[in-house]
């Protein structure tokens, strides 16, 4: 028997350093970078002004008050169905966008995939594209040029990455204000604790790990599988017209060989460092770079476009046998995209009928139970009440609060003669309210009478109610 070890299970990773390619999907991937990072960016500094007494932030997560501001639109905590709704929407929309054309999220407008193309194009600009970065990288020896590439492409890196985390804080106090105070240092330890956190994930994630989130860490590749079909498009290689592949075109046999000269283009321009040649892979994630680059080698060497191409696997018969691929919007308008198509705008209906709908005052009520009721000196039974009031406008207004349902019941205000209380602009304000039954209203001690309370805003006639118990006495 051999004394030799056995084989190890762990391979290294191999740096991928992709090509610089151009094209039309190229291009595309360019503009939606552009737009997602300047969405990111920039939405922190827009304002909108909503009065005086509120922020005039577009876009702000205020966790202080529990309230998040969408330009016109303010969600409470108790209205957090508006952000499910808003998930599930985005769970939808990537379920259809999936079936319909593979994983376009993962290949364009993906967070990982932007800030790593955005690295990569910082690398490339300072090292060089693909064989300069490969001919440094595999130099041993750390002399001055390779230590100055390194040092300068490591800082824009962190520079970006600590655009990228202050950015995310921004979005959750007042912008110019933690901008000012994370300068002079008086900003909360949270707010540098979560941007330098923010500042290594993506330092990392976009300069080293990159391709590595994408397999390894991200659910998303082992979950898509059930979300195509055969009539999905996505990116892949039509074997039928490139093979057998060859590199000698004048050579004898050449005729016998297929389209595919097997230069490599479409390997060296990956991302994701695979070979679309060998199939569908659970590391593709179809941005159509391979296309690009393959396109370009088919028309310098005389061929037609698309051997690579966003193709289904249904029209492969089709194509084989000589005729053209089903048009594009036959694959797209299916049972199954249209149905996501219809529960993506049931929630979307839905969400946007609650929001208009929605009331601008709103009372919750809590019966006290310790004691349940209290018979006063004159006979009368007390029942007290913690009502919550919650006025949404920005400013300030009378709640006059009152009962119906029952024509013994009286209700009295603690702190005020009156029935009236003004509650703060954009508050809950919390108001003690007893309720009393004059003597002889009712028969036994233990009954139980239904009623309501109604509040009404008092400057608009707004109205809101909800139906309790008194106990004590009955009808």
């Amino acid at each position: 028997m051999s004394d030799s070890p056995p084989p190890s299970l762990y391979a290294a990773r191999e740096p991928i350093f992709p090509r610089r390619v151009s094209g039309k999907f190229r291009n595309l991937k360019w503009v939606i970078m552009i737009i997602t990072l300047g969405i990111y960016y920039i939405t922190p500094w827009l304002r909108w002004d909503r009065g005086p007494q509120l922020p005039d932030q577009a876009v702000l997560i205020d966790l202080a008050n529990r309230r998040f501001f969408f330009f016109w639109i303010e969600i409470w905590p108790h209205e957090f169905y508006f952000v499910a709704g808003l998930l599930i929407m985005a769970g939808l929309g990537l379920f259809l966008f999936t079936s319909a054309l593979g994983r376009v999220w993962c290949g364009y407008a993906c967070p990982q995939t932007v800030w790593t193309d955005l690295y990569i194009l910082v690398e490339r600009w300072i090292e060089g594209d693909r064989n300069a970065r490969l001919r440094l990288h595999r130099q041993e020896k750390m002399d001055f040029r390779k230590m100055r590439l390194r040092l300068t492409k490591w800082a824009v890196w962190f520079l970006i990455g600590l655009a990228t985390g202050g950015a995310w804080i921004f979005y959750f106090a007042d912008a110019p204000t933690l901008l000012t105070d994370l300068v002079t240092g008086q900003a909360h330890p949270a707010a540098y604790t979560t941007m330098l956190i923010l500042t290594a994930t993506t330092f990392f994630f976009g300069g080293f790990a990159r391709e590595q989130i994408c397999i390894y860490a991200c659910p998303w590749p082992r979950i898509q599988a059930a979300m195509m079909d055969e009539d999905t498009l996505t990116v892949g290689y039509r074997e039928w017209r490139g093979e057998p592949r060859g590199k000698h075109r004048k050579a004898e046999g050449a005729e016998n060989l297929g389209d595919c000269i097997d230069c490599m283009a479409c390997v060296n321009v990956c991302p994701m460092g695979i070979d679309i040649r060998d199939g569908q892979q659970l590391e593709c994630i179809t941005c159509a770079l391979c296309i690009d680059a393959c396109d370009d080698m088919m028309a310098k060497i005389g061929k037609p476009r698309g051997l690579i191409d966003y193709l289904a696997l249904s029209d492969e018969p089709r194509e084989r046998e000589g005729n053209t691929p089903r048009p594009v919007w036959q694959h797209v308008f299916r049972l199954r995209t249209m149905m996501y198509t219809a529960l993506w705008s049931l929630v979307g209906i839905g969400l946007v009928f609650a929001l208009f709908i929605r009331p601008e005052i709103e009372m919750t009520v809590a019966p006290v139970r310790n004691p349940t009721f209290v018979t006063l000196s004159d006979g009368s039974i007390r029942n007290t009440y913690d009502v919550r009031l919650l006025n949404k406008h920005g400013e300030d207004r009378p709640f006059r609060i009152t009962v119906k349902g029952n024509e013994f019941l009286r209700v009295q205000l603690e702190g005020t003669p009156y029935e009236t209380v003004d509650v703060p602009a954009n508050e809950t304000y919390l108001q003690k309210v007893y309720v009393i039954a004059p003597p002889d209203s009712g028969p036994a001690e233990a009954e139980r009478t239904e009623f309501r309370f109604w509040v009404e805003d008092l400057t608009n006639g707004d109205r809101a109610y909800s139906d309790t118990i008194f106990n004590g006495a009955a009808n």
